[in-house]
């Protein structure tokens, strides 16, 4: 699945949070402080599910609760990689955090493979205030076009949704459009910030900083952080 598509949540709130990195204890504290509530409310990650992090085993639970949804982060994609012979550099990707992947057993490091594979590159939540957009890296131009190419395989657009920081390096306001705004995480600010539409959630959960959350409804109305 390269996207997915959610409707407007009529009966509860919707969060969404940056980059956990296997920082899951974190999680459910920011969960009960915003008094979430499984039977209404949705929690949507930019992805980075694992690695670096000291329970990076628990996202397979997280990914089964039906309340919860990912996008794929470039540590998800490289999980996918480590499954198949040859897909990502061993040394490289332990560096990045992946040792944890390389203690279990072969069919186990498969489970977490697949139940990767399953998630998008990017989705798309209604709200009151319109669409808005989630990805993990960034994404230029007209949201739609963007769903285009990775309809059609676009190895820019993939890349772009992974692993691209070419937005914040050049703190590129310019607009997503078709979109509300774009919720992105994979580069680690201080604080929320926004340039344009695009919103960053990354703020360093696994390096001490915050595991930042927002609520879309009130986030909306809220002035960016530059």
């Amino acid at each position: 699945m390269l996207h997915r598509k959610f409707e407007q949540n009529v009966h509860g709130r919707d969060y969404i949070v940056g980059d956990i990195h296997g920082c899951y204890d974190h999680l459910e504290l920011r969960l009960r402080l915003v008094g979430f509530d499984e039977s209404r409310d949705r929690l949507f990650s930019v992805g980075d599910l694992v690695d670096r992090g000291p329970s990076s085993q628990d996202a397979l639970d997280w990914i089964a609760r039906p309340w919860f949804h990912a996008v794929r982060g470039n540590h998800e994609q490289d999980i996918i990689g480590a499954a198949t012979a040859g897909g990502v550099d061993r040394d490289r990707h332990i560096r990045n955090g992946a040792g944890w992947f390389y203690s279990l057993s072969p069919s186990r490091q498969q489970l977490y493979a697949n139940a990767f594979t399953t998630l998008p590159y990017a989705m798309s939540v209604e709200t009151e205030d319109g669409r808005v957009g989630i990805v993990h890296a960034e994404v230029f131009g007209h949201w739609d076009d963007f769903l285009t190419d990775l309809a059609h395989g676009n190895e820019r657009a993939i890349t772009s949704a992974l692993r691209g920081r070419l937005r914040n390096m050049h703190a590129d306001t310019d607009e997503v459009a078709g979109v509300s705004r774009v919720y992105v995480g994979h580069t680690i600010l201080r604080q929320i910030t926004c340039l344009g539409n695009t919103v960053y959630l990354d703020t360093g959960a696994v390096k001490g900083g915050d595991l930042s959350i927002v609520d879309v409804a009130t986030d909306i109305l809220s002035p960016c952080l530059v």
